[in-house]
């Protein structure tokens, strides 16, 4: 069960970077941050999420997500939105594993 709380975060958190990467898309792109995480922290995280040779992440990205309002992260979970910006979804969701993040959000 905790490995499919970690996915759905690693989702949502690609959503973030996705939401952010295509300002005027989404209304949330005003803002300088998104479910609490500010822009340059999503941009961050965008190399570990980025095929076809994602970086492992940064301890800036790491940082940033473990700020985050992680339900707000779940809400992006089902946008078709990160694909279209060269986000790998799969990738996303491995990223609050990989930034061993304590008690992944419930999507």
């Amino acid at each position: 069960m905790e490995f499919s709380v970690v996915k759905k975060l690693i989702f949502l958190v690609t959503v973030l970077f996705v939401a952010f990467s295509s300002i005027g898309r989404l209304q949330v792109c005003n803002a300088q941050s998104l479910c609490n995480v500010p822009f340059s922290g999503l941009m961050e995280c965008k190399p570990s999420v980025t095929p076809p040779n994602p970086t492992a992440p940064s301890a800036s990205c790491c940082s940033a997500l473990s700020h985050a309002d992680l339900r707000c992260l779940c809400s992006y979970r089902n946008s078709n939105l990160l694909p279209s910006l060269g986000i790998d979804p799969n990738l996303a969701m491995q990223l609050p594993g990989k930034c061993k993040l304590p008690n992944a959000a419930h999507c």
